[in-house]
């Protein structure tokens, strides 16, 4: 009955999926737009329901664009492929960015973004102050360092990225080398330190934002997959036991 009438069926919701009642509103609203709001009609008279008023149809449509932002950015954190740790901060940035800029047009459904964008400074705020994670996203080709306009923050995974960088080239087999030893080779660990720093220089400077643009820098591979190989979400992990 409803697809005969709206070339569409509409969605039910679902316990197991936070953002079911999204889609199932973003679907009426996709329904409204084709087909009008006299296929919405019909289908009330047909289920003996109330119609949507203007203004709910108006909230309806608030309420979509608010949490369009949300729903991406969650498909995104929980992506089967494709997707690293280092995708977390930038995501997050970019969605209290994009909620600010909605906040703006909206007239229902503020309240909600605002209860939106507490929660998100409330859960993630700290991640920002955290090193490893903020040099996790910088070591991605598609972020670098252009994701977050914060000097402080880039400046802290910087560090970490140059601290971490790469290990000493040799490592003396027992504990009984002389101070002569190890000042003999020492310039070796400073030429590969000067290497692991300009790889980084030019990493950092080439415009490619592919993953195979990290292979043509080895020790910035290195770390990058190291810190990039935990996912921001376990998601995926419980869809593969759950259909196991």
């Amino acid at each position: 009955m409803v697809e005969d009438a709206c070339d569409l069926q509409l969605l039910r919701l679902n316990a197991t999926r936070w953002n079911s009642w999204f889609m199932a509103v973003e679907r009426l609203l996709r329904i409204v737009k084709d087909k009008g709001e006299a296929a919405v009609r019909v289908l009330c008279t047909d289920f003996e329901v109330p119609m949507f008023n203007p203004a709910e149809l108006a909230f309806h449509t608030e309420y979509a664009a608010a949490m369009s932002p949300v729903a991406k950015a969650i498909n995104i954190l929980q992506a089967e492929t494709n997707d690293q740790m280092g995708w977390l901060l930038p995501t997050i940035n970019l969605l209290i960015t994009k909620l600010d800029r909605i906040k703006l047009s909206l007239k229902y459904c503020k309240p909600l973004v605002d209860a939106l964008q507490l929660g998100l400074k409330k859960r993630f705020s700290h991640m920002f102050h955290d090193p490893e994670l903020i040099a996790a996203a910088i070591l991605l080709p598609k972020f670098k360092t252009t994701w977050t306009k914060d000097d402080t923050t880039i400046r802290m995974g910087m560090d970490y990225i140059k601290d971490h960088l790469e290990e000493p080239l040799l490592q003396l087999s027992d504990g009984t080398s002389s101070s002569d030893e190890e000042d003999f080779f020492s310039a070796m660990k400073t030429s590969q330190a000067q290497e692991s720093s300009k790889q980084l220089d030019r990493y950092l400077a080439c415009s490619a934002d592919h993953m195979e643009l990290l292979k043509s820098f080895p020790a910035v591979c290195k770390l990058s997959l190291r810190l990039n190989t935990p996912l921001p979400s376990s998601a995926a992990c419980e869809r593969l036991f759950s259909i196991a």
